[in-house]
């Protein structure tokens, strides 16, 4: 029985999940003239996801491939089955007739919240169940929490129903999300995966960087930014390219401690890179209601500045440590690589076209884009290679799996907006917020962005983004912060947990890969990554880093802040055509700091970018003087 539900049902449960999935995203029901709630939809993939957590995933100790599924699991996977099934043929009665079927609604709510909370325990631990345990209970005695957050308690039959059945809770706009666009890309994902598309994005890093000194960690920056953005997570990005990258990096000269900081850094840098930007690009279009070519654009400039700083640090380490080139015996030529790889980059095209150039919607750009994928992989094939419909099978059920830790974060997410939402929390702890605010706005963003990298601990880019914008940003766009840099400021710091002590599971993850020790590698990526601390106060001081504004205010705002970027990025690595010295690093780090500030920011800040000009051309004529004195 163990064996049929994890090696027969688990595959087929998911290969389900992605059709249902992707038939919500491309629009199947209307072409079919079916007309149904996407709702109904949701049930499927909700029942079927916690099914596959309860058939794959243990109460206790980690999962394995030959698990035996206990008979308890299996009823609680046979019960998310019954139950999501009865939703989707329920579910327009239900909300039509909410009031009128409370007991229904009730026993729905009571059989998918704890079916929720203990799957959410399986795969993302005790941290978020914690969380949402406290978000319940507030839910429940909302009316004793003294002071301005105090709300509106409700009665547990009344809550219950709501979060289970309501569109602002359970089955509201973050599983939708996730359903409709998330899982689609994940798709795109695999398929890339199974054709030899991710191996070529390896190849072709190893071909641009390979050559320069410390090639070997910029090739690792290029391939697992590029990754990452698709991925959707840090952590799962670090460890399905670090097993790759890690190793090339040590062989390279790196150091452990410095190949497990580069991967995580440039993993989790590929959560901010645009056009997937892990999916979080999709989530705000959505969240504020604005163009999804907005949000790539906002997003661009800062993603630029934090790779430029990445790829300075690398090279700046490769300098000091007089780290090589990677041998020609482990490169392929660049040419050979584009000639027999060419093609995918046209998937990518199709994306990019699709969502920019003919308004389509994301989850139709994933479709176009995952069809190509199939399409030139079956014409020209990859290292005599092609993909066929078992590979595609594969992708359906492996997509499905994956996509479970994101689904139950997903409802999760749902239920603390429901509870926000039926108790008024969010006019509460935005007012006191706000209090904070009025008093200093530079505390507030200080208070917002510890708060941020505290929500964000462990969980993938989807989740991190739904958290932190539902109960973080709030406040800073109550003040008059821009819409788009509020919710790109809570976005940064909530990723930046994943490299942020104490708990960095990116940094540990890859510090585990590279037989490092893992606080030391945490705060070596957080060095690594240092413009993504700095820049979130930045563009909510000035909109222009986030591309807003007229053309020469956004184009002072590029020229200087790369400038600032790469002389920051020096000083800090103590090395710009040659050792610096104390004073050299300091005049440069000073001076990169200085071209960072907005001109615009606030008073006086055009004076102190003019003066970081001034220091950085006395700093950098010093340093071609003072390296000519030292040896090659």
């Amino acid at each position: 029985m163990s064996n049929f539900l994890t090696g027969n049902v688990k595959p087929i449960f998911g290969t389900i999940l992605t059709l249902v999935a992707l038939g919500l995203a491309g629009d199947v029901p209307f072409y079919l003239d079916v007309a149904i709630f996407d709702q109904q939809a949701l049930g499927i993939v909700l029942g079927l996801g916690l099914a596959i957590v309860f058939i794959a995933v243990p109460a206790r100790g980690n999962a394995t491939p030959d698990r035996k599924v206990p008979i308890y699991d299996a009823l609680f996977a046979l019960l998310a089955t019954v139950a999501g099934i009865y939703f989707a043929v329920r579910y327009p009665v239900l909300t039509n007739e909410f009031y009128y079927r409370q007991t229904e609604t009730f026993i729905v709510g009571i059989i998918f919240i704890p079916l929720v909370v203990e799957a959410l325990r399986r795969t993302a631990g005790l941290g978020l169940v914690t969380i949402l345990a406290v978000f319940l209970f507030y839910g429940l005695f909302a009316d004793l929490v003294p002071g301005q957050l105090e709300g509106r308690a409700q009665a547990f039959p009344n809550l219950v129903s709501y979060l289970g059945v309501d569109l602002n809770a359970l089955f509201g706009l973050p599983l939708v999300i996730i359903t409709s666009i998330v899982i689609g890309f994940i798709f795109l994902g695999q398929l890339l995966l199974r054709s030899g598309g991710s191996e070529w994005f390896t190849d072709l890093a190893i071909g641009l960087t390979g050559r320069s000194r410390g090639g070997s960690a910029k090739i690792a920056i290029v391939a697992s930014g590029l990754f990452g953005s698709i991925s959707g997570s840090a952590v799962s990005n670090v460890a399905s390219t670090g097993v790759l990258t890690i190793p090339l990096m040590r062989r390279g000269g790196y150091s452990p401690q410095a190949a497990g900081a580069f991967e995580a850094v440039a993993s989790t840098g590929g959560q901010i890179m645009p056009p997937i930007m892990g999916a979080a690009a999709f989530l705000m279009s959505e969240r504020l209601a604005i163009g999804y070519s907005e949000v790539v654009i906002a997003a661009l400039l800062p993603a630029l500045l934090y790779y430029v700083a990445v790829f300075i640090q690398a090279d700046v380490e490769a300098a000091r440590r007089k780290i090589p080139p990677i041998p020609r015996d482990q490169m392929r030529p660049l040419g050979k690589v584009l000639r027999e790889g060419w093609f995918f980059a046209l998937p990518f095209a199709i994306l990019v076209i699709a969502l920019f150039w003919l308004n389509r919607r994301p989850e139709t750009a994933a479709l176009w884009a995952a069809a190509a994928v199939v399409v030139v992989s079956l014409v020209f094939g990859y290292k005599g290679r092609r993909i066929n419909w078992r590979d595609i099978l594969l992708s359906l059920s492996t997509t499905g799996a994956i996509a479970v830790d994101i689904i139950v974060i997903g409802a999760m997410a749902g239920l603390l907006i429901g509870v926000i939402e039926i108790t008024g929390l969010s006019f509460g702890l935005t007012f006191l917020l706000v209090q904070v605010g009025q008093g200093s706005l530079f505390l507030l963003l200080v208070l917002t962005a510890i708060v941020s990298i505290v929500l964000g601990m462990g969980m993938p880019t989807t989740a991190i983004y739904l958290i932190v914008a539902t109960l973080a940003a709030p406040p800073l766009r109550q003040l008059g912060i821009d819409p788009i840099a509020a919710d790109m400021f809570v976005l940064y710091y909530g990723l930046l947990s994943m490299i942020t002590p104490p708990v960095a599971i990116a940094a540990f993850t890859a510090a585990n890969l590279a037989g490092a020790r893992p606080m030391k590698t945490a705060l070596l990526a957080c060095r690594y990554g240092w413009p993504a601390f700095v820049l979130p106060f930045l563009f909510v001081l000035s909109p222009s880093l986030l591309m807003q504004g007229n053309v020469l205010e956004v184009a002072q705002a590029v020229v200087t802040a790369v400038a600032g970027v790469w002389l920051a990025s020096a000083g800090l690595g103590g090395y710009l055509r040659g050792q610096l010295d104390l004073v050299g690093r300091g005049a440069f780090l000073i001076a990169g700091l200085a071209l960072l500030i907005p001109a615009e920011g606030f008073d006086g800040a055009g004076w102190l970018e003019l003066g970081g000009v001034v220091l950085a051309v006395a700093a950098l004529l010093r340093q071609v003087m003072v390296a000519r004195d030292q040896p090659a």
